[in-house]
């Protein structure tokens, strides 16, 4: 299981919610903090339909075209409404790296 696969799991699930509140009590921004507030942003602003998609891909695990299949739809309509979201998820992981990379640099 890959980094975006593991946080998109964490997220949907509620699991990185609980685990982000018990690691960061201390009311600053952490990596653990940004990544679920962005995630929760993005994913917020993702139609139900999409959220969904992503839902069957990532925790489901299904392959695009069992997705396409359960929904009737092709495998490029598919990808064109999960890949914008997956790409943001990768955004949003990868800078949080950087901040937390940073902070030890910093230390």
């Amino acid at each position: 299981m890959n980094k975006t696969e593991f946080n998109i799991r964490l997220y949907l699930s509620g699991v990185m919610e609980s685990w982000t509140d018990r690691i960061d009590s201390t009311g600053e921004e952490t990596p653990q903090r940004f990544i679920l507030n962005a995630m929760t942003e993005l994913f917020e602003s993702l139609s139900d339909d999409d959220i969904e998609l992503i839902r069957l891909r990532y925790t489901e695990r299904l392959t695009l075209s069992e997705v396409a299949s359960r929904y009737l739809l092709n495998e490029r309509t598919v990808r064109n409404h999960t890949n914008p979201a997956i790409k943001q998820v990768k955004e949003i992981i990868k800078k949080a790296t950087e901040q937390a990379q940073h902070a030890r640099e910093v230390d």
